[in-house]
């Protein structure tokens, strides 16, 4: 616990609260306070957000069932974990066709443990263009309004 920074700690809460905010309004006010309190502190890392916003907020326009697949890297990071495990015991497989098929089958054998992602029957909605706001679907009463 020796190092442990309260500073540190009180800034990782504060980019918790704008991304796990319920609403986009909430998540951009909690966003002005992060910058607001932190600019001075973490001028780069703030450049970086601001220079990022849209981005940041992107997922508000995705179901709500969907945020916590989007916050989270794990899905790439486990696939891949596999992969770079077996490659540095194996040292390489000597050529680039014999490393592409290793990689390959690797892959292919851990898509098999793999779950669908919560809300999968919302995805069809997603592609087809549907217009989500705050995660929620907008009707067509609310796109005029």
């Amino acid at each position: 616990m020796s190092n442990f920074n309260y500073e540190n700690a009180l800034a990782k809460k504060a980019i918790h609260e704008i991304y796990m905010a319920p609403t986009k309004e909430d998540g951009l006010a909690a966003f002005e306070v992060f910058l607001k309190t932190y600019r001075d502190k973490y001028p780069k890392a703030c450049a970086c957000l601001e220079k990022d916003k849209a981005q940041l907020f992107t997922f508000y326009n995705f179901p709500a069932i969907h945020w916590q697949h989007v916050r989270t890297t794990n899905p790439i990071e486990s696939t891949f974990a596999t992969i770079r495990h077996r490659t540095r015991q194996t040292k390489g497989c000597g050529s680039v066709p014999a490393t592409l098929t290793m990689v390959f089958k690797l892959a292919t054998t851990a898509e098999k443990k793999w779950r669908k992602l919560k809300g999968c029957e919302m995805i069809e909605k997603v592609i087809n263009g549907v217009v989500f706001k705050d995660g929620e679907e907008v009707l067509e009463k609310e796109k005029v309004a």
